[in-house]
């Protein structure tokens, strides 16, 4: 256990990770409103784009522009753009996302005059 807490101190971007995770999963689980349910949803999309972020990070690290063709390339000097494009495509698929999903809230809301996913079943029984 000793072990497990070293790492954690050392690797501090990890365990934000995995705690933004388990607290939109939680309100996800856990709250019969919908809108919360969006906004653990929201935080669960938020702690992945973070641990791309973190896991894309390279010190010392530069942009994979090159600049003099006829020079080797090192591939240790640069930074893999593979998650920053990633990120940004994550990005804009969860602003959508969420703009779609309180579109359809908020026209159950005026169906059934509700947020709470309970009244909502009961209602259609």
């Amino acid at each position: 256990m000793p072990e497990l807490l070293d790492a954690a101190i050392q690797r501090p971007n990890f365990v934000t990770f995995i705690l933004l995770l388990l607290a939109g999963l939680y309100i996800c689980v856990s709250h019969p409103n919908l809108i919360k349910k969006l906004i653990g949803l929201y935080l669960v999309q938020n702690s992945v784009i973070f641990y791309f972020v973190t896991i894309s990070a390279k010190e010392g690290a530069t942009v994979p522009v090159l600049l003099d063709p006829t020079r080797p390339v090192q591939a240790e000097a640069f930074v893999n753009p593979l998650p920053h494009v990633l990120t940004l495509t994550a990005i804009v698929v969860q602003v959508a996302t969420l703009g779609v999903s309180l579109g359809i809230v908020s026209a159950i809301n005026k169906r059934f005059g509700s947020f709470d996913e309970e009244a909502i079943l009961e209602k259609l029984q």
